[in-house]
């Protein structure tokens, strides 16, 4: 039964799940410390080969242990996708308390060696990168073996001696359920915490000394099959980790948007010739100059009429005046106060082209309005 029982949690250990492994690259070692339980051992038979007396079947008793420690170590190599394989050696102790239904001490140990599988779990999806569940398989060696065992009461109460007593060795198996926790200011290392269950399937046949007042002989007992369960706390190191990634750059910085650009501060409005009256054309660009000035800092505006180089000056300066006051009359139209503006007339002065005296340029004959 208790066979059955340690194959069950073994197997239930290493059942596969779905998950993303965090992958141990390389070599690696592991150290752990942590208490161990010893099943009831139950004695199918004691003989005293050299007396020629021999106990057999179930009237036999237990050997019974308390709680004691365990030390581990392992060598072991990850490959990258989650999958470990390791050589790992333990020493487990455990204080001898009955023995066939007799108060006993001493002490019980067992030297455990096993090669494992071990495949590690990445929980990076669910927000918990630095702790990595993992589980285990491992197949072996176990030597049991008692020191300095004794139990009292027997003949009559004198007590008796069973030292040194071992076995040759036998198969043995483990499952292993465990977390680690990766220390980030040091790559490479991590704690882990540790559950184990191990199990010798068959017989074991122990050979010693036996000691009672008035006999030293030795002796002989069989127990079925053996069950610890061990709690273990380590470290591991990953001897080559790589270097943790580098962090993610800088975000770009958000490109602002560039400015509206600002409305046009002088507007020029052209007339045909010998004219002063606004064209369709003209009165667009009037609007235009009326709108701007409610969004730029205006402190005045000035309408400026000039003329082509054609007729004479005296005329031209009266006609360049009148150029102005149709753009003012046009601008109050659109909404400015007349008080904002100032008006003026240059004539034929300050051509935007330059042309020859009588020379009907359509350029010149503009109003400049300068919004100050």
């Amino acid at each position: 039964m208790k066979l059955r029982n340690a194959l069950l949690v073994a197997s239930t250990l290493a059942a596969p799940a779905v998950a993303f492994a965090q992958p141990v690259t390389g070599p690696y070692v592991s150290l752990g410390v942590g208490a161990t339980y010893l099943d009831d051992q139950k004695l199918n038979s004691i003989t005293y080969p050299d007396l020629g007396v021999g106990y057999y079947g179930a009237g036999n008793g237990h050997i019974k242990t308390d709680t004691d420690i365990i030390g581990s170590a392992a060598v072991g190599y990850g490959l990258g996708n989650g999958i470990r394989v390791e050589i790992n050696g333990n020493y487990l102790t455990n204080k001898l308390t009955s023995f066939s239904g007799l108060s006993a001490g001493g002490q019980e140990e067992q030297y455990q060696g096993f090669v494992n599988v071990l495949y590690d779990f990445d929980l990076t999806p669910y927000g918990l990168p630095g702790i990595t569940p993992y589980v285990g398989v491992g197949a072996g060696y176990d030597q049991l073996q008692f020191q300095n065992g004794h139990a009292s009461g027997y003949s009559g109460g004198a007590p008796i001696f069973i030292r040194e007593t071992n076995t040759q060795g036998d198969f043995a198996a483990q499952g292993i359920l465990g977390v680690a926790y990766n220390i980030a200011a040091i790559p490479g290392l991590a704690l882990t915490v540790e559950g184990r269950v191990s199990a010798i399937p068959q017989d074991e046949n122990f050979h010693g000394q036996f000691f009672a007042p008035g006999v030293a002989t030795r002796v002989d007992f069989r127990v079925p099959d053996s069950l610890n369960y061990t709690g273990l706390v380590g470290i591991r190191y990953a001897l080559f980790s790589p270097a943790p990634p580098p962090p993610p750059p800088a975000a770009a910085p958000v490109p602002v948007a560039a400015p509206a650009p600002e409305p046009a501060r002088t507007y020029l409005v052209f007339f045909d010739w010998d004219r002063a009256d606004l064209s369709a054309r003209a009165r667009q660009i009037v609007a235009q100059a009326a709108q701007a000035s409610t969004h730029v800092q205006t402190t005045r505006i000035e309408v400026n009429g000039y003329t082509d180089l054609s007729g004479t000056a005296a005329y031209n300066q009266k006609l360049s005046v009148r150029r102005a006051q149709s753009v003012e009359a046009e601008l109050v139209r659109d909404g400015v106060s007349q008080g904002e503006i100032s008006i003026h007339g240059y004539g034929e002065s300050n051509p935007l082209v330059p042309t020859a005296k009588g020379v009907r340029e359509p350029q010149n004959r503009r109003v400049e309005i300068i919004l100050k």
